[in-house]
């Protein structure tokens, strides 16, 4: 058992929260390789996982970093990595395989600013790569989208419980602005219960049957069956885990949406809003994937416009329209890279908008 301050809250930044949770999870290995800014995870865990006797390695690449966790979860334990940005980008391959692998691995992507090498400003910008992905095929990944540092926690609990439930990779989609702050989190057990794994982890043939984990099929039928399979486990949890956060949008006009550190902002600019007389409502995708589709198009039929805040060129603004489908106007108010629009910017664009 790892110990911590149950009922007790402690001001702390949001990678250190996210490290330190993910060792209450149970996480056994973790691989990582330093990139700004979310080298304090790999930092944390560089001292406490050796304390605990658990698994710590300083990869040589990204790409070392994604094969090592994918190996420690095929033996049956918990394993995390974690980067940002273009270097989650050299682990796109790795996360293909994973996912037709059928394995728990978890992500935790600390965006930065891009394109290309960027830089380490705060950006939203891998929305793309984390929900639409840069591997090959047809697959997905579970995607979470904390808000604060307290979500920073229980977010990462809930990436290893649905990583293991699933077997799918599962992505935490932080960003750098909130890697970075600190706010007053409180830790607790992992509140999940324990996935049985023993029917699949490769622990050794002694005494039954040998067991093989690839993702080579080379007849297109059986290839065929198979995706099926993969897309029914995807079909469940859309049905199963879609999480989002809604205020005011009973009698809402407008409805505000975001995701992540952003919110934090476009939520004061409903409160703002609602001031002046405008029926400013507030939405918030928690899983990114699975996305509030439905949710959103009923919402979308009992409001005038939904606007999409983002700081990023426009990239969840495309699937906020597509669960529309034409039902009212959707608008972008966006930043490309660093700080989010403040909260009377958002006003004023929404003032301008009604």
């Amino acid at each position: 058992m790892v110990e911590c301050l149950t009922n007790k809250k402690v001001l702390t930044k949001g990678n250190y929260a996210i490290a330190n949770a993910a060792v209450i999870a149970g996480c056994q290995c973790y691989f990582g390789y330093p990139i700004t800014p979310q080298s304090e995870i790999g930092e944390f865990m560089s001292g406490k996982m050796q304390e605990l006797k658990r698994g710590y390695v300083s990869a040589e690449s990204e790409l070392a970093a994604i094969n090592m966790t994918i190996g420690a979860v095929s033996t049956g334990v918990k394993a995390m990595t974690s980067s940002s940005s273009c270097a989650v980008a050299l682990m796109q391959e790795g996360l293909s395989y994973a996912t037709t692998d059928e394995l728990p691995v978890v992500l935790v992507s600390v965006m930065r600013g891009g394109p290309g090498l960027g830089n380490i400003y705060p950006s939203q910008g891998d929305y793309f790569q984390a929900t639409k992905g840069g591997g090959n095929g047809d697959y997905k990944l579970i995607v979470l989208a904390p808000s604060t540092v307290q979500e920073c926690v229980d977010l990462t609990y809930k990436a290893f419980y649905l990583a293991q439930k699933y077997r799918n990779p599962t992505v935490l989609l932080a960003d750098g602005l909130l890697g970075q702050m600190m706010e007053p989190v409180e830790f607790y057990d992992y509140p999940y219960p324990e996935i049985d794994n023993s029917g699949w982890a490769l622990t050794g043939a002694k005494g039954r049957d040998g067991r093989i984990i690839r993702s080579y099929g080379p007849l297109a039928d059986d290839r065929c069956v198979f995706l099926e399979k993969l897309y029914e486990k995807y079909r469940k949890i859309e049905e199963n885990e879609t999480e989002w956060e809604e205020i005011n949008t009973g009698d809402a006009d407008i409805i505000l949406t975001s995701f992540g550190s952003t919110s934090r902002n476009v939520k004061t600019a409903m409160k703002i809003s609602r001031e002046k007389g405008i029926k400013a409502g507030f939405f918030r995708p928690v899983t990114l994937y699975p996305f509030p589709n439905k949710r959103l198009k009923e919402l979308s039929k009992t409001v005038k416009k939904i606007v999409t805040v983002e700081v990023n060129m426009g990239q969840m603004v495309n699937d906020v329209k597509l669960a529309v489908n034409g039902a009212c106007p959707v608008e972008l108010i966006h930043k490309g890279v660093g700080a989010p629009p403040s909260a009377k910017e958002i006003v004023k664009k929404v003032e301008e908008l009604i």
